[in-house]
């Protein structure tokens, strides 16, 4: 029997992802390599069952991003993306 796993939206993930990038990324707008799909990051459906994060489309299920942080170092794989677009005009 499978069971399948159960997913946040994108905002779980802006605690740990501002820590390592400095800013709330769940603003921006990334583009999926999968289907081209362009959707702020908070659309995107978080998986954070074992030693990191898992962001996926919310289009294609296509992993967009994982994050692993350990005690003093962080490993970040964006190839999922084709682009991240930060709006520099807002505060914060």
């Amino acid at each position: 029997m499978e069971t399948a796993l159960t997913y946040l939206d994108g905002n779980a993930a802006a605690g740990p992802l501002g820590d390592i990038l400095g800013f709330d990324i769940t603003t921006t707008v990334g583009r999926c390599a999968g289907c081209r799909s362009a959707m702020l990051m908070a659309q995107c459906r978080v998986y954070s069952v074992g030693p990191g994060l898992v962001l996926r489309c919310a289009s294609c299920d296509c992993v967009l991003l994982r994050l692993v942080i350990a005690q003093d170092r962080a490993w970040l794989d964006m190839t999922g993306l084709t682009s991240l677009q930060i709006d520099r005009t807002k505060p914060g």
